[in-house]
């Protein structure tokens, strides 16, 4: 680890001469420094939930603007991609008239709730569009599961321009727009997604959650969650392919992205962009530098025959096992 961390500022590519940028996953400005010392390529995950969390009441506007605007000036000209607000049963509130849920993981979560509450919604789109005046500012909506939250949330961030624009307070009207691919439906219509927004942003652990229908806090039931199952494979491989087709970036923000063991599937799968826990950035550089993205991109051929999560572990430790020996378990 010692090692890597040295390393972390030297160019992230594999063998053969392919660029991987290497983000940050956050969720207090606090973190920035470390980002900043192991060569972040910016910050591609930043969560907005804490500012929300152990209070009595939404956060007020300039509260929330100082925040995004202290983490995208310490980050420019590198990319902060912000979040929107997803509350869910791991984070929930208890004010705001939110009523509790039998089942919160399919519930008012994520863009959902954003939507329901447009005032909600409205103060935290104008704090980001306020702070995106002094970086590189991305936004993204969490938990999309249809071609209209989309549409409605680009409305609720077209209102917020125009509310500024009238108070005469400085933003940036022209930022990024991406949407989080973390349920099956979401993949389904990746293709029509692509036409409405500027990148995708794949999150692992609630897309094996909601495909596998597993809950990994489940003793019954955890070891069905299987990060290689073939489902998941050819989920990430079409949004992947999707995305080429289509002209829009692609970055896996999800624990896969942060794990040594799963650089020779997601590089095969052609994947360039990944954003994880800043912990893990110096180890993935390092790992990416030791492969070849052509022969990851032939493993593949190999591993999309496989039927079974079991088999394509045991295919990834056959061909690749002597690059991370010691493995940790996959």
């Amino acid at each position: 680890k010692e090692d890597a961390a040295k390393a972390s500022h030297l160019p992230t590519e594999t063998v053969d001469g392919v660029p991987v940028r290497i983000m940050a996953n956050i969720e207090l400005p606090e973190e920035i420094e470390q980002i900043k010392k192991y060569g972040a390529d910016g910050i591609g995950l930043f969560r907005t939930e804490f500012m929300y969390l152990s209070r009595d009441d939404f956060p007020a506007e300039e509260e929330l603007f100082a925040q995004y605007r202290r983490v995208v000036e310490t980050m420019a000209p590198k990319p902060v991609t912000i979040r929107t607000l997803d509350i869910n049963g791991d984070k929930a509130i208890s004010y705001g008239d939110t009523e509790e849920e039998a089942n919160p993981a399919l519930g008012l979560r994520g863009i959902r709730f954003c939507l329901k509450r447009p005032a909600v919604f409205q103060t935290q789109l104008r704090a980001i569009l306020r702070a995106a005046a002094f970086g590189n500012v991305k936004i993204m909506f969490p938990m999309v599961s249809s071609y209209e939250e989309v549409v409605q949330a680009k409305e609720a961030l077209l209102a917020a321009e125009d509310s500024l624009k009238k108070d005469g307070l400085d933003h940036n009207s022209g930022i990024e727009i991406g949407a989080m691919i973390e349920v099956p439906s979401a993949v389904i219509i990746a293709e029509m997604l692509a036409d409405i927004v500027d990148f995708f942003s794949i999150g692992t652990n609630d897309l094996i959650q909601y495909s596998l229908a597993i809950d990994r806090d489940n003793r019954q039931v955890s070891h069905l969650f299987q990060t290689l199952h073939p489902a998941v494979i050819r989920m990430i491989k079409h949004v992947i392919e999707v995305g080429k087709a289509k002209g829009v970036e692609v970055v896996m923000c999800g624990e896969m992205a942060g794990s040594p063991a799963y650089m020779p599937v997601l590089l095969g799968l052609g994947l360039e962009r990944l954003s994880m826990n800043t912990s893990a950035i110096p180890i993935i550089k390092n790992v990416i530098r030791l492969l070849k993205a052509d022969d990851a991109r032939h493993f593949m051929d190999d591993v999309l025959k496989q039927p079974t999560a079991e088999d394509v572990n045991d295919l990834l430790q056959k061909r690749f096992g002597d690059v991370f020996l010691p493995m940790p378990g996959i």
